[in-house]
């Protein structure tokens, strides 16, 4: 859809333009609550690491200043924002790499102990941890739960097409764009996941502490605590220290993103007038206030602990993404749909994805049970909890109450398939294309780099 027609913020708009406006506008506030809940998700998740190091600071008081730079930054710093997370993702890619590495070099003894470990885990105590009940159903839990955890690190792929609008010669390059960050996700988190799986047990005792019972252990950090187990010296400093900086620009990130999404809803009518205000500098300051407030949700931790909050974070915005992907799968269902009812092949489309629209309807579903699966424990007998059960399901309550809401006071239709506008600025964006010149690198470098990165 986006090669089709390359907009900004293109899977909140085609929901509206595809689908129904009102699903547009549901759409558009769930992604800015998903961005506004992980500001708070990183400020705990900071807190945490910096324990790693010391407990003597004051959660709250640590909460207070990581909100203060936050608010500091997207308001007198933004100026900076790009150059400086350009740096700071180098850097993960760079520390992912070098974990992988890591974990090649010390399971096959490369550690101070000598112990070439190898896959010893996988056996003692084993690949599977039983979950909630023992046998194999214990194992299948087990598994699911493994499954709602993964559900929530899958953002990335759709955050490329939310500058299509202002990237160049978009239907060639958002195509390597999509699948260069697929296979790149991909790959970083299968073999982290293998190396995490290598490196600890799932009975590490440390470990287990920092998830149960809310103890430093290590910052959570399997790396640090396969570290700490080899009798490794400084590298887990080091390490805690860039997962520090990673933790901290991430939420710097969902800041900016989650600011700027407030603002493009109130541009568009959909969101008070308030939130259109900027300052000198165009910084919308009423909506980077209102996800400021948002982060004091951080200060849950104070009296509930700080793994009992990630996990309430984790909830709230793994259903809310979830629920984006529902979105993006149904409104390609709709513009399938369309394109056949007027007659326009889908061969002539500048990009065609494979099995379609099957894998769109497997999409659909999939997403769609997992949001609701995603707080399938606080209903098992003796888990109940009410904390747990609002962060699980809020949004599922509160995107169609947006939806319908929105279409009785304003009155919007849910288009049939000839009615859906697959027209306009799609002239504008195929002359552009049969006119595009490519300039070729300036240095050497700068060609290197365009291979690397297409």
């Amino acid at each position: 859809m986006v090669t089709y027609l390359p907009i900004s913020s293109p899977f909140i708009r085609f929901a509206g333009r595809y689908v129904d406006e009102a699903l547009g506008v549901a759409a558009g506030y769930n992604f800015f609550i998903f961005e506004a809940a992980l500001v708070p998700f990183e400020i705990v998740a900071v807190s945490l690491i910096i324990r790693y190091w010391t407990d003597v600071i004051p959660v709250a008081a640590m909460n207070v200043v990581i909100i203060v730079l936050y608010g500091i930054l997207n308001l007198f710093a933004v100026k900076w924002y790009g150059e400086a997370e350009f740096w700071l993702s180098l850097g993960k890619v760079l520390l992912s790499v070098g974990l992988i590495l890591y974990t090649f070099i010390v399971m096959l003894g490369g550690n101070p102990l000598g112990d070439r470990f190898g896959f010893r885990y996988w056996n003692e105590p084993g690949a599977f941890n039983e979950f909630y009940k023992t046998g194999d159903t214990g194992k299948f839990l087990g598994v699911l739960a493994a499954v709602i955890t993964a559900s929530f690190t899958i953002a990335g792929p759709d955050y490329v097409s939310m500058a299509a609008g202002e990237t160049i010669n978009p239907r060639k390059v958002l195509p390597k764009a999509f699948n260069g960050v697929f296979y790149r996700l991909t790959a970083f988190f299968v073999l982290g996941v293998l190396c995490v799986g290598i490196l600890v047990p799932y009975n590490d005792k440390t470990m287990a502490d920092a998830f149960d019972n809310d103890k430093p252990g290590a910052a959570a950090s399997p790396y640090v605590i396969s570290m700490d187990r080899l009798k490794i010296p400084i590298l887990p400093d080091i390490v805690n220290a860039v997962i520090l900086t990673a933790s901290f620009s991430a939420g710097n990130s969902y800041m900016y993103c989650a600011s700027r999404s407030l603002y493009g809803l109130a541009l568009e009518g959909k969101a008070p007038k308030l939130f259109t205000k900027c300052t000198n500098s165009g910084v919308p300051i009423y909506c980077v206030g209102v996800v400021l407030i948002i982060g004091l949700l951080s200060f849950l931790q104070v009296s509930n602990g700080a793994s009992v909050v990630l996990n309430w974070f984790v909830n709230l915005v793994t259903a809310s993404q979830l629920i984006n992907f529902s979105v993006v799968t149904f409104t390609f269902i709709r513009f399938k749909k369309a394109l056949a009812a007027q007659g326009i092949a889908r061969e002539s489309l500048p990009y065609r994805s494979w099995f379609q629209p099957y894998i769109a309807y497997v999409a659909f579903v999939c997403t769609t049970a997992m949001a609701f699966v995603g707080g399938y424990t606080v209903f098992l007998p003796g888990n109940w909890s009410i904390p747990t059960f609002l962060f699980s399901y809020t949004m599922i309550g509160v995107f169609p109450v947006i939806y319908f809401g929105w279409k009785l006071f304003h009155g919007t239709k849910f288009l049939k398939p000839e009615e859906v506008d697959l027209v306009t600025g799609v002239p504008e964006i195929e002359e552009y294309t049969r006119d595009f010149v490519v300039i070729p690198p300036k240095t050497v470098v700068h060609k290197w780099c365009q291979i690397i990165f297409e």
